[in-house]
């Protein structure tokens, strides 16, 4: 159960891998809703992941306290005793600092997730794959950005040559990708980026509750998104197929859900959409939470079947719009002015409509959001600090792997290159060879140069 009105509305176990959606204002209460979601998907058995953009989610490590103001809800809903309960957590930071390290590797990222982590144009993504083709033929494995940095200073010493096999090579895109990497790498987005990489199986663990601290990861916008998105397609590619379940065997929350789709290009919206569609058949949930529907690409949108819709004002005609888009992607009720509704909420009321036994969602209905089990807001760095160092999973990703990369193989190949100055010395000398040879005669004057 996660709301209750005259009726309680319950997210089935059965329906909650086919997607969802979380929205409304700042303040509203979609953080709450997004806690009591968890819990009680925690509670049966079933793990997930959830990224923490204020830090208010890590509460749920811990029991709610007993207050007048909780019990007061509890009254007005009619629930007759509070079951006061935490969850078990783990958790993450990419930064390594308010949890275990979160890395992956440039390679592993793929061309189509870096091109929108470097905020790259449609040429330049596709110089980008080419770069990825020819690290892959010639195995300069790209785990870092320096990796990344030597690979596209060796292409470009080397255009003709791989120009052959692969194409033209644009050389104003190869400067471009490396002037981003230079902004990305001042953002910190380097830390994102090593070995030993992130395994799903230290995520997908029993009724484990993931929080990826992003606070400080929020302040890179692109960084964000880009992990989210690798992860998601991690997630898809690694898990078998299971059909139908009874419950999912994981469950996946994205707040800020806008960050994943602004700027994006179409492929890459077209691949998450695919995702979206199919991860389903693997016994993975999907919900985005974000301020209004219209934050999501309409392709996404139609495949987010369980709906809690926080207050929306309509202040400005932009707002009125955005009440009246969320109002159309709700099943009406004919008792019900759904865009009306919207806009009078209350803290911790919504408009919910889930799935019913059939696959059928229901008409929306106004209700009260559940009080959570676990306490509400931020815990002290202490408790996070007891929670981390009690991890089973320990230091495993805390050293990094000191691979041979692209860097070190790429390093290798130059030590048997002519120095800048030897190569300038022989094309000055082939230079005046041709011009030699030239003047000479076509006859002679080849074997003359071939001779030098």
């Amino acid at each position: 159960m996660i709301a209750k009105s005259k009726v309680n509305h319950c997210l089935l176990p059965q329906m909650t891998s086919r997607h969802g959606l979380i929205t409304g204002v700042t303040g509203s209460g979609k953080t709450v809703t997004l806690q009591v979601i968890i819990e009680n998907l925690s509670r049966s058995g079933v793990p997930t992941f959830v990224a923490d953009i204020k830090g208010d989610l890590s509460g749920i490590s811990q029991i709610a306290e007993k207050s007048p103001k909780l019990t007061e809800r509890a009254k007005m809903l009619g629930l007759s005793k509070l079951y006061l309960q935490s969850c078990p957590v783990r958790f993450w930071d990419v930064y390594g600092e308010h949890g275990h390290p979160v890395q992956t590797t440039i390679r592993d990222m793929g061309a189509d997730v870096m091109a929108k982590l470097l905020d790259l144009t449609q040429v330049q993504g596709a110089t980008l794959m080419q770069v990825f083709k020819i690290a892959e033929d010639n195995d300069f494995i790209l785990r870092n950005l320096p990796d990344l940095y030597e690979t596209l200073g060796y292409i470009l010493d080397h255009a003709k040559e791989f120009e052959s096999c692969y194409g033209r090579i644009a050389k104003t895109s190869i400067a471009a990708i490396q002037r981003a990497l230079i902004g990305i790498e001042d953002e910190g987005g380097d830390a994102l980026f090593g070995a030993p990489k992130l395994e799903l199986a230290d995520l997908i663990i029993d009724n484990i509750v993931n929080i990826l601290d992003a606070t400080k990861l929020m302040k890179t916008p692109r960084v964000y998104a880009a992990l989210l998105i690798w992860l998601l397609t991690e997630v898809y590619e690694s898990m078998p197929e299971v059909g139908d379940l009874k419950q999912p065997k994981f469950v996946m929350f994205f707040d800020e859900a806008h960050l994943l789709f602004s700027g994006t290009s179409k492929v890459l919206v077209n691949k998450i959409e695919q995702i979206i569609r199919l991860i389903r058949s693997k016994g993975v949930g999907i919900y985005f939470v974000t301020q209004t529907p219209g934050d999501v690409p309409e392709s996404v949108l139609g495949q987010l079947n369980n709906r809690v819709q926080h207050a929306l004002r309509a202040y400005t005609p932009k707002d009125q719009k955005a009440v009246r888009v969320a109002a159309q992607t709700l099943r009406q009720n004919p008792k019900l002015n759904t865009e009306k509704v919207i806009s009078e909420l209350r803290v911790g009321e919504a408009l919910v409509s889930f799935l019913d036994e059939t696959g059928a969602p229901q008409v929306v209905e106004r209700a009260w959001i559940l009080p959570p089990r676990s306490r509400i807001g931020a815990i002290a760095d202490v408790e996070r600090q007891q929670i981390i160092d009690a991890s089973p999973i320990g230091d495993k990703y805390t050293e990094r792997w000191d691979l041979v990369g692209a860097y070190e193989k790429i390093k290798e190949l130059r030590m048997y290159e002519p120095v800048e100055d030897q190569r300038r010395q022989e094309n000055i000398l082939d230079t005046f060879l041709k011009s030699a040879a030239k003047s000479i005669g076509s006859s002679f004057g080849k074997k003359f140069r071939r001779i030098f």
